[in-house]
């Protein structure tokens, strides 16, 4: 491998301990909705579960920037801690007392509301770390292994509610969650860190309009990848076996590992975006076939192959967009625009779903919406030039 490669970036201190603590610090954004959908399914709906896990979702959305904007202005450490703090009580009030809806779903919020932006406090410790020449490298691993999340995740919280019980999926997220702040925290590279000083806007990053631009794309893309599990579930269930849902989600995962790490290596540049977004667009489009599962299986992983290289496009342009000293809130934006995007992909997904009946019809909306999106990285692309972006 080169000096340019994975294993270089790693070499360099305190860069594979802050990887690998992140790591497990957002595995429980993986683990916590499973953890949460069978826990309330002991108690109560389907649908009630899948409202707790929204206003999970709901809290990391809005508390992911907030926390971040703090961080910009002051240190990682103190407000990570207080995440914890704050998203640990609300996962305890839910697995120890077992209370009723009326306090499970604030409970649920404050989980969701505090947990501690591991991916903005990583990606701006990069350039204090690595020369110039890796920091491509050390975006394109990072997502890479952020694939790892989604298949240990829901694995985790399986594996402890088998052996403890619908409380431990709980108890076990909280616990990952805590160690990984912990062990991020105390690394010298987070307390040394700090935000530069610069000039504050109330509306922080979002001032900058291709940072909006590049929001918009994010979201789009988000609705697309956020569709399919509502996609596989149904076609699973045409089946007659939903644990192929399963299984097709962790090809496309395996997927997106696989093209993270051939990025790690190939470097393409950011004002390639708008053809890795209309690549992604084409993986996802011979899905619509909507064959056999079997036959599915390799369509899913060619569908997720794009996705880390148009996210590293997308953090790169971020870290050279966003205004002075707003660089973590930035980063945690695109992680809100990304979840929101993907709850909203869902969401549409089940309501086309619902109304045509047909398990093809599911497979449709993530190609147009991540094709629309390469229209607006394409017009973002000629609002920057290729060697200067300026932040407004």
């Amino acid at each position: 491998m080169s000096n340019s490669g994975v294993l270089a970036v790693l070499r360099v201190a305190q860069v594979a301990r802050v990887l690998a603590a992140s790591t497990v610090g957002r595995i429980p954004l993986a683990s916590s909705p499973v953890a949460l959908l069978l826990f309330a399914r002991e108690r109560w709906s389907i649908g009630v579960a899948g409202l707790l896990v929204a206003v999970y979702t709901v809290g990391l959305a809005a508390g992911g920037p907030m926390l971040a904007r703090i961080a910009d202005r002051w240190r990682q450490p103190p407000v990570m801690l207080a995440g914890v703090a704050v998203s640990t009580a609300g996962f305890l009030a839910l697995a120890a007392g077992e209370p009723p809806l009326g306090l499970a779903v604030p409970a649920a919020l404050l989980a969701g509301a505090g947990a501690p932006p591991f991916e903005s406090g990583l990606r701006v410790l990069w350039r204090d770390l690595l020369p110039e020449s890796r920091v491509h490298t050390a975006y394109s691993l990072d997502i890479a292994v952020q694939e790892l999340i989604f298949i240990v995740g829901p694995l985790v919280s399986v594996a402890a509610i088998g052996a403890g019980g619908p409380a431990a999926g709980l108890y076990a997220t909280a616990a990952l969650q805590v160690l990984g702040t912990a062990w991020f925290v105390t690394t010298p590279a987070v307390r040394r860190w700090r935000g530069v000083a610069a000039e504050r806007h109330w509306a922080g990053p979002l001032r900058s309009i291709p940072l909006r631009l590049l929001l918009v794309a994010v979201v789009l893309v988000g609705a697309g990848v956020g569709s399919l599990p509502v996609a596989v579930t149904r076609l699973a269930e045409d089946a007659g076996d939903r644990a192929w849902a399963g299984w097709l989600l962790a090809a496309q995962a395996t997927g997106a590992l696989v093209g993270g790490l051939v990025n790690t290596r190939v470097k393409l540049p950011e004002r390639y975006a708008p053809w890795i977004a209309a690549a992604l667009a084409a993986g996802y489009l011979p899905l619509v076939l909507a064959a056999a599962p079997p036959v599915m299986l390799p369509l899913a992983v060619v569908s997720g192959l794009a996705l880390p290289p148009l996210l590293t496009a997308t953090f790169v342009t971020v870290d050279r967009i966003a205004p002075s000293g707003t660089a973590a809130e930035a980063f945690a934006w695109v992680a809100t625009a990304f979840t929101s995007g993907a709850a909203l992909g869902a969401a549409l997904d089940g309501a086309i779903l619902d109304r045509t009946g047909g398990v093809a019809a599911g497979f449709v909306l993530a190609p147009v919406v991540i094709a629309a999106s390469a229209g607006l990285y394409r017009l973002l692309a000629r609002r920057l030039p290729a060697e200067s972006m300026p932040v407004t």
